[in-house]
């Protein structure tokens, strides 16, 4: 049998990208003390928490700082149909890769200020419980697990049905 495709330019072999995310400002241990003040007040004025009002002007700069030094020289995380990558932004560098097939449990564990940028940390759970990657300060983690999960389970899918294909070719 031939790996000819049945749609144009998509394979199973193939590490296709299918997401990018950068970590935001709370994944650094600054950006955590500026999601505890900002959020350290609990009384709400029109929906706005009144110690946002007082903290996150003033607070602005630094969170901006933050946020451009991890866009500049942090990491980036790529979902890709076979993976979940660690790349350095600087020299585009693969740090680290954990195949689909490894992952058993996606978790998200939300630290201390997390919770103001509404940002958790993903964890890459491996079959004998140990953790195999760590994706820091993740904003929307719910749809990115999501996305983790179905991209697993399009893969095993797709594993399985190109092996009943091999059997009946044979």
């Amino acid at each position: 049998m031939s790996n000819a495709t049945a749609i144009a330019g998509v394979s199973p072999h193939k590490e296709s990208v299918l997401l990018t995310i950068w970590p935001s400002v709370a994944s650094t241990g600054i950006g955590r003390g500026i999601g505890i003040l900002c959020d350290c007040i609990p009384i709400r004025i029109n929906g706005i928490s009144v110690s946002a009002a007082i903290f996150a002007l003033p607070l602005a700069p630094l969170a901006a700082l933050i946020y451009f030094l991890l866009k500049a020289g942090g990491k980036k995380f790529t979902l890709t149909r076979q993976s979940v990558q660690c790349w350095s932004t600087i020299g585009q560098q693969l740090i680290k890769s954990v195949p689909l097939t490894d992952i058993s449990q996606v978790l998200l564990e939300q630290q201390s200020g997390q919770a103001f940028y509404k940002a958790a940390d993903i964890v890459l759970m491996g079959a004998d419980g140990g953790i195999l990657m760590r994706i820091p300060g993740v904003t929307s983690p719910l749809t990115f697990q999501q996305n983790i999960h179905e991209t697993k389970q399009a893969a095993s899918e797709t594993a399985a049905s190109l092996e009943v294909i091999k059997k009946r070719s044979s």
